[in-house]
């Protein structure tokens, strides 16, 4: 059996300002085009179809349109929410919409049941795993501690505990959307962590033929059987070296896995680059990127005038503009920004403790900062479902 493996549609989101829903139907296009094209079976994409919970219009038209020309080709679709999603709007008219062939999987007590799809070589089962924020979940899944490795445990031993109970000879395929360890994140991804940590081990997908992964931004394969699609267009300059794809994976009959990347259309390079103004605008080695979306970060001592305006001139699709400028090494006029630059609301928080008593939290304390961080991440994910 052929599948299309993709992911992080994230439909309705900008780039910097930019409007991609052209870039977005462009992509679906281009994924109807693949499926007629490569003898595709079955299409799974693994959360975050859209970019929020409450999506716009635009973006609910262009979903409209990618379920049509799925369900027009004949070829069955496996669709699960995110944490971007909210999985009760997602799902609404699953039943109605599974007769046409795509079948969305939102509601976390339906992990254990599976989409069974048939090739020459006998059944598929694919196991929808929908985002578990586990604060929400941990009840269904009877855990005492909610932590996304407990919840996703859970669910995969209900997958098991079916897989089991079905023919021998059964291959079977999970989605998922989760962080899982060995993974590369990007800067466009959403926080799911909790209790301080957010990435659950490869281990917890042992016993199926195929995982297919959502949530990180960039291709990248965890093991040869658990992957991640990436999102098919870029939402951040971390993403510059990405190249967006697919995965078209083989299952064979015994259910060994092959996998081709298949590359997306992208509607522009991305380019970082670093220095003073005037090197950058008269660098010839920068010609390349002249035509790409800029993110510029500038290094003079002084911040120079109309950096934006000049940059333009030479490369008019710069949509980001930063500064760090050239210090001697024992110059303490560092920015607050600078400061915080890749530290986490935890590590944020108890330098300031440190800061204003002298020492930092005891083991105690580090509990009780990391609770509170945990009950607000909770509480704003159970007003976006509620919404």
């Amino acid at each position: 059996m052929r599948l299309l493996h993709t992911s992080d549609w994230h439909l309705g989101r900008a780039f910097h300002r930019v409007n991609m829903l052209g870039a977005q139907a462009e992509f679906i296009g281009h994924l109807v085009t693949t499926v007629r094209e490569r003898g595709v079976d079955a299409v799974v994409v693994s959360g975050d179809v859209y970019d929020r919970a409450v999506p716009p219009l635009a973006a609910v038209e262009l979903f409209d349109d990618a379920l049509h020309r799925l369900a027009d080709l004949g070829v069955p679709t496996v669709m699960i929410s995110g944490n971007h999603d909210s999985a009760r709007r997602l799902g609404v008219g699953a039943g109605l919409i599974g007769r046409a062939g795509v079948h969305l999987r939102t509601e976390p007590s339906a992990c254990g049941t599976p989409v069974v799809l048939a090739d020459a070589h006998g059944d598929v089962a694919f196991y929808g795993l929908p985002y578990l924020e586990p604060a929400l979940v941990k009840d269904e899944f009877g855990v005492q501690k909610p932590g996304h490795e407990a919840v996703l445990a859970a669910a995969m031993d209900r997958v098991r505990a079916d897989l089991a109970a079905r023919a021998r000879g059964t291959r079977s395929v999970v989605l998922a959307h989760a962080f899982v360890t060995g993974g590369e994140a990007s800067d466009s991804e959403r926080d799911i962590t909790v209790g301080g940590v957010a990435a659950v081990p490869a281990g917890v997908f042992d016993g199926v033929d195929y995982t297919a992964l959502g949530h990180l931004h960039g291709c990248q394969t965890i093991t040869d059987r658990v992957r991640y699609s990436g999102s098919p267009l870029p939402y951040s300059f971390s993403e510059a070296e990405h190249r967006k794809s697919m995965w078209l994976v083989d299952l064979d009959a015994d259910g060994a896995v092959t996998a081709e990347r298949v590359d997306c259309p992208v509607p522009r390079a991305l380019a970082r680059i670093r220095g003073r103004l005037e090197e950058l605008l008269a660098d010839p080695g920068l010609v390349r990127h002249e035509e790409a979306w800029v993110e510029a970060t500038l290094t003079d001592p002084v911040r120079p005038a109309d950096p934006m305006a000049r940059l333009t001139e030479r490369f008019p699709h710069t949509l980001s503009l930063a500064f760090d400028p050239e210090r001697e090494p024992d110059d303490l006029d560092v920015s607050y920004a600078r400061r915080l630059a890749g530290r986490s609301d935890q590590e944020i928080a108890e330098d300031f403790v440190a800061h204003v008593r002298g020492a930092g939290p005891d083991a105690h304390e580090r509990g009780v900062l990391r609770d509170a961080f945990d009950t607000v991440r909770a509480d704003e994910a159970v007003r976006e479902v509620a919404r």
